[in-house]
């Protein structure tokens, strides 16, 4: 009785290579059904059989390896510009971050600042405290640790007092503004900070602005000369305050920048800032007592309420 398929092989023929070397070639087994249905065998035989199947080839094998150490390295090649770019828009987002802090502090400074110059209005004692409290940041962050102590030498300081000078002039100079005009109108003043920035870059560093600078300006001289004739606060002490305090901080930005050109040993621009709040609170504490008095006192405080 004969089963449901049977299975006969093809014929197969000899293929002699050479006359050393016998290759016999076969052809895949045809299995015969009720369906009379082919397929050919996709089954690997062992070595030596005869199936015309080789065996792995050592050299194939190192060449499949070394496709996969180049497709490595070409991932992480393509990886790594990702990653900085990552990096890149982190350091971005953070630094866009410390400007809107920036702004956000410098808003409610100027409007406690007007507050208290209308119930305090000693602009040079208020200036001296402001600079008393950054001199008490600076020498914290120098004890703890958290910036590097500079080595100063006498030569800095000397090159440091002109920008102390003009530093305590500006900030005073902004606090007697403030108590003379409006906060909007002191800052609508200050937007000529640009102006004047390029004129003393170029008169200080030989830093020549072009056309495309200089039109840039004039709208800004136009809008704060507009502002100036509609305001309704304006008075020439404060106008005259606010300028002035453009041309000192401008001179400020640019003798620092002249400064930091020489590349001070240990000095970046944190300590750079820190030594001029602390030189400016030594620098106005005697004009601070000739001009108005220590008016700092708890009797003073309590009398004007």
């Amino acid at each position: 009785m004969q089963s449901a398929a049977a299975f006969r092989p093809c014929p197969t023929r000899l293929l002699v290579s050479s006359p050393c070397r016998p290759l016999l070639s076969a052809r895949p087994l045809r299995a015969s059904a009720a369906g009379a249905v082919a397929t050919r065998s996709s089954a690997v035989g062992p070595r030596g059989l005869g199936l015309g199947l080789l065996p792995a080839s050592p050299d194939r094998d190192g060449k499949c390896r070394q496709r996969q150490v180049s497709c490595s390295a070409a991932g992480d090649a393509v990886a790594a510009p990702k990653a900085e770019e990552g990096g890149g828009l982190m350091k971005t987002l953070w630094l866009g971050s410390l400007f809107g802090l920036w702004y956000l502090f410098n808003i409610y400074f100027n409007i406690y600042n007007k507050q208290v110059l209308k119930v305090f209005p000693y602009p040079i004692n208020i200036t001296e405290v402001q600079f008393a409290v950054g001199t008490v940041a600076a020498l914290f962050m120098w004890i703890t640790g958290i910036i590097k102590r500079p080595k100063i030498s006498g030569a800095q300081l000397v090159a440091i007092l002109p920008l102390a000078i003009v530093h305590t002039m500006g900030n005073l100079f902004t606090n007697m503004s403030l108590g003379k005009v409006a906060v909007s109108f002191t800052h609508t003043i200050k937007a000529m900070e640009p102006f004047f920035s390029v004129i003393l870059s170029a008169i200080f560093l030989g830093e020549l602005p072009t056309i495309w600078v200089v039109s840039s300006l004039l709208p800004i001289v136009g809008g704060v000369a507009l502002a100036s004739l509609t305001e309704a606060s304006f008075n020439w002490a404060g106008f005259w305050s606010a300028m002035a305090s453009n041309v000192t901080f401008q001179s400020r930005n640019v003798l620092s920048k002249k400064l930091m050109v020489k590349k001070e040993e240990s000095l970046d621009n944190l300590n750079l800032f820190s030594i001029i709040t602390v030189m400016s609170f030594f620098l106005l504490a005697p004009v601070t007592f000739f001009t108005e008095g220590v008016k700092i006192t708890p009797t003073f405080l309590q009398s004007a309420g």
